[in-house]
């Protein structure tokens, strides 16, 4: 910066009057930012702390207004143009009308106009003579530019730059029952430290309107077609058996088919019921035993579960992020009781993320009463590392108090047993980490509480006895007709769902919990200085003329008692 060596002129008599009311004006200023700092002093704690960072706001604000609205008196001349008389504002266009800028940048035919260099140190310039009310000869600084043509060429790349694509499953096909992989893609970089280089350069030679090329390079794929094959591998795979039911069955091997062959990307969350779809009569799907209302009963898809139950096993094999799962209301009996998945339409759902650094592959089938899924992709375990769950009933509850059924055709006095009720039972699933096949750490996953069916017995109280021809019989049944949901829950009501919560789970929210409360006090004081901040600023904008101056993660589940449901 530079400037005369006589910014007053000996001539004009009033030069030192107006030096002397300058001088005036700033030891008010130094007055007034004085005595709020002995109000300040007056405070204690905390909110002393909050007063004189909010002061310190105000004496910023107050610069900015004064700069803002100080006009330029003496005679003060920026690159060869004269901005006497003018306020910062009208300086700052007149400085710029003479400067034009138009940079840019191009790559092919995409261009990116470089923020204007020029305006920004010219800002910087007018803020000093602003505030030091310092006539003389300026010249804006365009020299050690370095970080701003830095942040230009970050921009660029961060439009520009493509990654590079590794090879992977792009496809599968059915016929063959293999993934198809596709071929590994180049990215592209700009060239940051040459392009800023270039900027700089026209810069230096105040060439303003400058277009410059862009510089690009090829960043290689991590992973070609070649290795791709070599790396991908079966992460994963289970088998559960179902039962002879015709129909059941068919359900069971349309959503096998509906989940076979699914690709999911690094990153991407998996959903069991936007994958397979709604299970309708059109679709071929079947009325078959579920659970409904604590009833089995026939519900069109009825079976699907054992698909997500076995899905379940092979997901959290992987290594895979499980972020929703609940149980059934019931002990399941096609897989170990804890290492279920309940699903219904619209919900509960079974979801998960791709947590490996390539497309994952789902295989799935049915065949002779067996039930498979598999996954196939990049492992994310370490070499030699398998994870397993081991679930173990610990606690077993006593027999339901039986329900009473009314069935006039009966002698009065007389009670046959329709069916013999369940025991409810606690189970708790551990997470088991093997290394070469020994285990090397067991830790509780979570636990889950099954419920028990009541004994239904039918008897007659009446008195009198009626042929079967002339009565109807009525079935009472209770709880909520979803299985694997809270009691409470109404289907299409809107109520917030939640993964049953793994051990882990609870731990990290505990711990994230007391993070939250030692933190509340810096957010309220957060607060306290921002609120602060919004009256000073209305202050000083109404002083300006005078002054002139912003489940289940991990691997879910947790008991929970909950009810029937319609699919399982």
């Amino acid at each position: 910066m530079k400037h005369s060596e006589r910014p007053y002129s000996s001539r004009d008599p009033y030069a030192r009057l107006k030096r002397l009311e300058r001088e005036r004006k700033r030891r008010k200023r130094i007055l007034l930012c004085w005595g709020a700092a002995a109000l300040l002093l007056l405070g204690t704690g905390t909110a002393a702390i909050v007063h004189m960072r909010s002061q310190g706001k105000k004496q910023s604000i107050e610069t900015e207004i004064a700069a803002e609205n100080i006009v330029i008196e003496e005679k003060t001349v920026v690159d060869g143009i004269s901005v006497k008389g003018m306020n910062r504002q009208k300086a700052l266009e007149t400085i710029l009308n003479h400067t034009p800028w138009s940079m840019s940048v191009t790559l092919g035919e995409k261009t990116y106009p470089v923020s204007n260099l020029y305006q920004i140190q010219a800002e910087k310039l007018l803020d000093t003579i602003c505030t030091q009310e310092e006539p003389g000869e300026y010249t804006v600084d365009m020299e050690n530019l370095e970080e701003l043509a830095a942040k230009e060429a970050s921009a660029c790349a961060d439009l520009w730059d493509t990654a590079p694509k590794n090879s992977g499953p792009e496809s599968f096909d059915i016929q063959t029952g293999s993934f198809v992989f596709g071929e590994s893609l180049p990215g592209t970089a700009v060239n940051q430290e040459k392009l800023s280089e270039d900027i700089l350069e026209a810069v230096k030679n105040r060439d303003y309107d400058a277009v410059i090329p862009a510089e690009t390079s090829q960043v290689p794929a991590e992973v070609t077609k070649a290795e791709a094959k070599e790396k991908y591998k079966t992460l994963a795979s289970f088998t559960t058996e179902t039962t002879s039911n015709a129909k059941r069955n068919t359900n069971v091997r349309l959503a096998a088919q509906a989940l076979n062959g699914t690709i999911l990307q690094p990153g991407e969350e998996f959903s069991f019921n936007q994958v397979i779809g709604q299970r309708t009569e059109e679709k071929g799907y079947q009325a078959a035993a579920a659970y409904n209302s604590g009833a089995v009963v026939q519900e069109v898809g009825g079976g699907v579960c054992q698909i997500s139950s076995t899905l379940y096993k092979v997901v959290f094999q992987s290594g895979m992020k499980i972020t929703f799962r609940r149980s059934h209301t019931f002990e399941p009996n096609y897989v170990t009781p804890g290492q279920d998945a309940t699903i219904s339409w619209e919900e509960p759902d079974f979801r998960f993320v791709n947590t490996s650094k390539g497309p994952i592959g789902i295989r799935a089938s049915y065949s002779n009463q067996k039930a498979s899924v598999s996954i196939y992709g990049l492992p994310v375990l370490e070499e030699g590392i398998t994870w397993d769950l081991d679930s173990k009933k610990v606690e077993e509850m006593e027999l339901l108090p039986p329900v009473y059924e009314e069935d006039p055709t009966l002698e009065p006095g007389q009670e046959i047993v329709k069916s013999a009720g369940t025991k409810g039972s606690r189970w708790v699933t551990y997470k088991v980490v093997y290394q070469n096949g020994k285990e090397i750490e067991r830790t509780e996953d979570h636990s889950k509480t099954y419920k028990g069916h009541a004994p239904v017995i039918r008897r007659n109280t009446s008195g009198a006895v009626l042929k079967p021809e002339e009565t109807q019989m009525a079935e009472t049944t209770s709880a909520a007709a979803i299985d694997g949901m809270p009691d409470d829950y109404i289907p299409g009501s809107g109520m917030e769902l939640v993964p049953e919560e793994s051990k882990g789970d609870a731990e990290r929210k505990k711990e994230n919990s007391s993070l939250s409360e030692s933190s509340s006090a810096a957010k309220a004081e957060a607060s306290q200085e921002e609120e602060s901040s919004r009256e000073t600023t209305a202050e000083e904008k109404t002083s300006a003329p005078e002054m002139a101056e912003t489940s289940e993660t991990n691997q879910p589940s947790v008991s929970e008692t909950i009810a029937p449901k319609p699919e399982d």
